[in-house]
């Protein structure tokens, strides 16, 4: 039988990995081409992924909560065709030849393409090709497809390697033949060529000459590197005392050994320099500090098997993986305060009459009544365009020029709170939207958000942020800029508070207006100017509207 073997495909955006959320089908189970098989999450989305094969599911490549790269394999559908008795003997030799043909590298170099930075489909050895079927799916994913030309090319590359190999016994001898080479050939450089590994070694000190890889022809893989920096931290939790990893890693030499019987009293000993290293220790109050590595001892007196925290002495209740969405929003956050130089300003304001005229619309309109959110975007979108500086982005180019892009529109972004974390979704060209369909759009976009079934264009492409943290019950905050942005306009609570009205105290509706604004593209004389252009519409809105 014809094993097809569907690997990760490039989901777009610049995606390098994705996690299984759930299996949609099961080993054994019969799939139908298009149909959903699984649903992953990527940094920017939830999305199912649907099977470019129909057949019976051979294998599924990967358990529920795995991270997979793109170009790995995903799934294996077989077609259920009988495999003629010539080539029965040489099955179990052909399905093992994609994995060393297809994935591993050229064995001269040691280091030169791998099918793991690849998306889309690769059939087996052993796939044959259906020369009289046309079928196309017309479901399209970035990366992969089922269309017709797609369906040639995986029919021509079959009936390529049955004219060159003659036979499945043909393929396995090229296969071992690939093999071999790999094995015996000299390396020129590491089996690894990722960048993602490299990046990941070279992060946590990991030496890549000594790792012994687990892929195709000893390829070190991303999992070998994790291995390794579980096999220390193992160590580290089990060793009293300091000693040398056996993976690859730079550490520190062990610590010499303490004097069972000192001559004398020894001198107390220095506060460390870093204390938070598990390294180090604290003095105790006799003047002796215990051994470097002693972080074993904190484990006394802790339940059995539970992980102690070397620092604090208390056991850890649970360790979350940064990963998925958590990751994108971690490293938006850093890369956003490590880059761009802020400044924040804020107004209070009086929204009384805001409240006034929206609940005026509710009363002649309830279903098309826009939210007090929908009508400050719109006041947002009236300040951009007044101040089209903070609607820019600052550019590096490779040869260390810079610029300043100023666009033709505004992507209006909606900070989104989410069951998996904080998103941005964005309104595309909504500032050629009247209030009306900025707030119908504005619903849609938010609860598509929140459901996670929002897709990655959906979530990128912004150029400016509307930040509305006062449905969590605050006055005011200093957000972070949604990198590449060049601002954020942040929304509090709207509160009863004293404000002199006409030279008169009185109780009015207040909200504390909140800007955080790139300094490089953007001076503080424009940055005010916005702000006081959007207080300036919600202390009058209709006067505002008459002049949109």
């Amino acid at each position: 039988m014809s094993i097809n073997v569907f690997h990760l495909p490039d989901l777009g955006e610049g995606l390098t990995e994705a996690d299984i959320l759930h299996w949609l089908v099961a080993e054994g189970d019969t799939v139908a081409m298009d149909q959903p098989i699984v649903e992953v999450e990527t940094a920017k989305s939830a999305v199912e992924i649907p099977s470019p094969f129909e057949g019976t599911v051979h294998k599924l490549h990967g358990a529920e909560g795995e991270t997979l790269t793109v170009g790995q394999p995903l799934i294996a559908v077989s077609d259920g065709t009988e495999t003629p008795a010539s080539e029965g003997a040489a099955a179990p030799a052909a399905e093992a030849a994609p994995t060393h043909s297809a994935q591993s590298p050229e064995p001269t170099q040691g280091a030169s393409y791998r099918e793991e930075e690849r998306a889309g489909t690769q059939p087996s050895a052993e796939e044959s090709a259906d020369d009289s079927s046309d079928e196309s799916s017309g479901n399209v994913l970035i990366g992969y497809g089922t269309t017709s030309g797609g369906s040639s090319r995986r029919r021509r590359r079959g009936k390529s390697a049955r004219t060159s190999g003659g036979s499945a016994t043909g393929q396995a001898g090229a296969a071992s033949h690939t093999h071999d080479a790999l094995t015996t050939a000299p390396r020129m450089a590491p089996t690894v060529i990722s960048p993602l590994v490299r990046k990941l070694a070279k992060e946590h000190g990991v030496d890549i000459t000594s790792l012994s890889g687990t892929g195709p022809g000893g390829l070190i893989m991303r999992q070998d590197i994790r291995s390794a920096l579980e096999q220390v931290d193992d160590q580290r939790r089990r060793s009293d005392s300091a000693g040398p990893a056996p993976t690859g890693l730079a550490t520190p030499p062990p610590a010499p050994p303490v004097p069972t019987a000192p001559a004398a009293p020894a001198p107390p000993a220095p506060w460390p320099a870093n204390a938070s290293d598990p390294g180090h220790s604290f003095p105790t109050r006799g003047g002796a500090a215990p051994v470097a590595g002693a972080a074993a001892a904190s484990n006394v007196g802790a339940p059995h098997g539970r992980d102690v925290d070397a620092r604090t002495g208390l056991a850890v209740a649970q360790r979350e993986p940064v990963k998925g969405v958590r990751k994108a929003i971690s490293d938006a956050m850093t890369r956003s305060r490590t880059e761009i130089p802020e400044a924040t300003i804020w107004v209070d304001v009086d929204a009384t009459e805001l409240l006034t005229l929206r609940a005026s619309y509710k009363a002649k309109d309830p279903e098309n009544a826009p939210s007090l959110l929908a009508l400050l975007a719109r006041f947002t979108l009236a300040g951009l365009r007044a101040y089209p500086q903070l609607c820019s982005r600052w550019e590096t180019h490779e040869d260390g020029t810079r610029s300043i892009a100023r666009f033709d529109g505004v992507n209006l972004g909606l900070a989104v709170e989410s069951e998996r974390g904080l998103l941005v979704p964005n309104l595309r060209n909504a500032d050629q939207l009247t209030t009306v369909e900025l707030n119908r759009r504005m619903r849609e976009v938010i609860e598509v958000a929140r459901s996670g079934k929002a897709s990655p264009s959906e979530l990128t492409g912004s150029t400016f942020t509307l930040n509305n943290y006062g449905v969590f019950g605050t006055d005011g905050a200093t957000p972070i800029i949604n990198h590449p942005e060049v601002g954020i306009l942040g929304i509090g609570r709207i509160i009863d508070k004293p404000w002199v009205v006409n030279g008169e105290l009185a109780v009015r509706k207040v909200t504390t207006l909140t800007l955080a604004f790139d300094h490089r593209v953007c001076d503080g004389g424009s940055a005010g100017g916005f702000l006081r252009f959007i207080a300036d519409a919600v202390e009058d809105p209709t006067s505002a509207f008459l002049r949109m």
